[in-house]
């Protein structure tokens, strides 16, 4: 996961320095008075999300089996909880009874 977010973080980066750079070439407008950092950041990011989406496919589908298999494990452990509860539970009424 700390891959994917980094490259993902890298891409927005080189697209936050092309933009910085034609916004000061004047190729593309400044903002609006003092908007100028905030009109980069917003434009970066939304040519970042679909470069992202299609170049790290394989990369956050990784992600998400590493994501996928850590909920799996986690939900077995608290059954298996679950279960000794259960068992230890029915052992104490037994002896009581």
């Amino acid at each position: 996961m700390l891959r994917y977010t980094l490259m993902r973080l890298g891409i927005f980066a080189g697209c936050f320095l092309v933009v910085w750079g034609l916004v000061y070439a004047e190729i593309l407008p400044r903002g609006l008075g003092d908007s100028n950092l905030l009109w980069v950041l917003l434009l970066a990011m939304v040519i970042s999300a679909p470069i992202s989406y299609v170049a790290l496919r394989k990369e956050r589908d990784r992600a998400s089996e590493t994501v996928v298999a850590k909920v799996d494990r986690a939900k077995a452990n608290l059954e298996a909880n679950r279960s000794q509860e259960d068992v230890a539970d029915d052992a104490a009424r037994a002896a009581r009874s």
